[in-house]
């Protein structure tokens, strides 16, 4: 007899299928799927590279006559539109499973909804919402992309303890030790863009792409480096053209990367970008690097250039949602309801 905490094990299950297949499958959701039969007998799934299956009908494939009278975990709605691949709902239900459980409801526009109601009137129960916070934290980017258009935004800044990114010399190099600096290069790896401004590029000369990081997957590493943004003009022979660059309104580009499916944009300096899409409450999550370190006066960079909240009633107020070591730094991810 499967219970509710036989529901949590296996949507963990199907979770963790779903962390396998993070960097191969955008812009499509990454999705984790369980086939439990009656025996016990258990079939994995995560959702394979656009235009192929979808997580779902790879765990049915395993299960093959097993799926009769299973129950089906997936960490997101099955689809039921047709789009490069038929829809998930028709193959779980000619299946014969007897009961799907549902992470969370996809807000796409061709799902939000219809996939379950198409399963329960095919006589199939459903159950939606095992574990839903935690589902919304690992698809964060997909679920932002599709309810507002535009990419989730991800701050990302190393820090002094007392909150400096940069000399008064304008050194930065290097704050944090190798581990934060290679799980930096992870969260650049899993965003489709990476945005600095110009004056970063002038004086830092930075490549932006993903180096010192190794997934855990065979992904080809051509296919990791985020789309390169620049805000201003490129200075001639920098190091990080080619790139996009952008001038004006950054919900304008907010708009245009969206439209383009970017569905993670992280943004990584300097101080006035920073400070410019903090300021204009556009940052959806926070990932902090602290190291055990002072800059110990008051001449520094800071981590937001520009005028900070005027009152102690107007702080951007967020929540912790995960506080790390890595090596003798520290990761704090704040994520800010919009």
């Amino acid at each position: 007899m499967i219970d509710g905490a036989s529901d949590e094990r296996f949507m963990r299950l199907a979770m963790a299928n779903a962390s396998t297949v993070r960097l191969s499958t955008r812009p499509n959701p990454w999705v984790g799927c369980v086939v439990v039969a009656d025996d016990g007998n258990v079939f994995q799934g995560a959702t394979s590279e656009p235009g192929g299956p979808h997580a779902e009908i790879e765990a049915l494939v395993r299960a093959e006559a097993a799926a009769k009278g299973a129950t089906l975990y997936t960490t997101l709605e099955p689809c039921a539109h047709t789009g490069r691949t038929p829809p998930c709902v028709d193959a779980i239900i000619e299946a014969g499973v007897q009961r799907v459980v549902i992470g969370i409801e996809d807000p796409d526009a061709q799902v939000a909804g219809r996939g379950a109601r198409r399963l329960r009137d095919a006589g199939v129960e459903v159950t939606s919402g095992v574990l839903i916070d935690d589902i919304a934290r690992q698809l964060a980017a997909y679920l932002t992309h599709r309810r507002t258009g535009r990419p989730h935004v991800v701050l990302k800044l190393a820090l002094t303890l007392d909150g400096y990114i940069a000399a008064p010399d304008g050194s930065s190099t290097w704050i944090t030790g190798a581990a934060a600096r290679a799980d930096a290069h992870r969260l650049r790896a899993e965003s489709d863009a990476v945005v600095v401004g110009a004056g970063t590029v002038r004086a830092d000369d930075p490549l932006l792409t993903v180096r010192n990081f190794t997934p855990a997957n065979a992904v080809p590493a051509a296919g990791l480096d985020p789309l390169r943004v620049v805000l201003g003009r490129v200075p001639e022979g920098a190091r990080v053209a080619p790139a996009f660059e952008h001038q004006g309104d950054i919900t304008t580009l907010l708009d245009d990367l969206g439209g383009r499916g970017v569905l993670q944009l992280m943004v990584e300096g300097g101080a006035h970008v920073a400070g410019q899409f903090h300021r204009a409450g556009l940052v959806d999550e926070y990932v902090l690097y602290l190291a055990p370190a002072f800059m110990g006066g008051d001449r520094g960079q800071r981590a937001f250039a520009g005028e900070g909240a005027p009152t102690m009633a107007e702080l951007t107020r967020g929540r912790f949602v995960s506080v790390d070591r890595l090596g003798d730094d520290l990761r704090i991810v704040v994520v800010v309801g919009r």
